[in-house]
């Protein structure tokens, strides 16, 4: 299967990044229609993207193509899947961005059809920086599978992975820059009120940031002895209040997601 054309279901944010991501890596799929009810979000597109991409609020077009991104959220899902089912192709493969809906809810949805996957992307895809993780189903061969590796590529890493996983993966990767945006967005700023060039602060907290994460990452020393590479903890006493945020706030996130308790919350 080779992947000549792509619909979205959804005109966002998910989507000006997946596309946003293929401009950039000079892939733009040959066909691209997107499908929103809000004339706002198609003229953003239209703007972006100009001829690349054609947008209608009839969700036709779209469902025709060779496949089908659904790029909403969780709560419009099944209605998105209905709105598909009767114009879908035989040979289209359909591909759902949202977390917690499964596919065997996706296959009710659509009366059984059987050629569907699932991934988790993240926002470092608009600049080929993404982490998402991708889940198959059944039916789905070995061709299918790669043309929407192949498709993802462009974008980053795209691990196959099982779909039981992409809750977490929502929460870790998909989310996982927001926990780190704000706070590396003020480091850059004091660099700058402490007196460097904008250009100099945010190259120190670019590579700061890339170089922390490999070096506690990459197995060569334990947590312990990365901790203690660093002998000024400025933060310390805030370290607790910080980690109480993550361990509050984001188990809750996945059980909402997930629809299923954590052993350790019940403990």
């Amino acid at each position: 299967m080779t992947t000549k054309s792509v619909g979205f279901i959804g005109g966002g944010r998910v989507t000006r990044i997946l596309l946003g991501g293929w401009r950039r890596a000079d892939c733009l799929p040959r066909d691209i229609a997107v499908c929103d009810p809000d004339p706002v979000a198609r003229g953003r597109l239209e703007q972006d993207f100009g001829t690349a991409v054609t947008t209608s609020a009839d969700p036709v077009p779209a469902s025709r193509m060779d496949v089908v991104v659904l790029a909403v959220h969780p709560p419009i899902l099944e209605a998105a899947l209905g709105s598909i089912r009767p114009e879908l192709r035989s040979d289209t493969v359909v591909l759902s961005l949202a977390p917690k809906v499964a596919m065997s809810r996706m296959a009710s949805a659509l009366g059984g059809f059987p050629r569907l996957a699932r991934a988790i992307p993240n926002a470092p895809s608009l600049v080929g920086a993404g982490y998402n993780p991708v889940a198959f189903g059944s039916g789905l061969g070995e061709v299918e599978r790669r043309a929407v590796v192949d498709l993802l590529a462009p974008l980053g890493d795209c691990p196959e992975v099982p779909e039981e996983d992409l809750e977490a993966y929502a929460v870790v990767s998909a989310m996982g820059p927001t926990y780190l945006w704000f706070q590396l967005a003020a480091l850059r700023d004091l660099g700058v009120d402490f007196g460097l060039s904008p250009e100099a602060a945010v190259r120190a907290t670019a590579r700061m940031a890339r170089g922390s994460a490999g070096i506690l990452f990459d197995g060569s020393l334990s947590e312990a002895e990365v901790m203690d590479l660093v002998p000024v903890r400025p933060l310390a006493v805030h370290e607790e209040g910080i980690l109480g945020a993550y361990r509050s706030a984001l188990p809750a996130m996945y059980e909402k997601l997930a629809g299923k308790q954590l052993a350790a919350a019940t403990a």
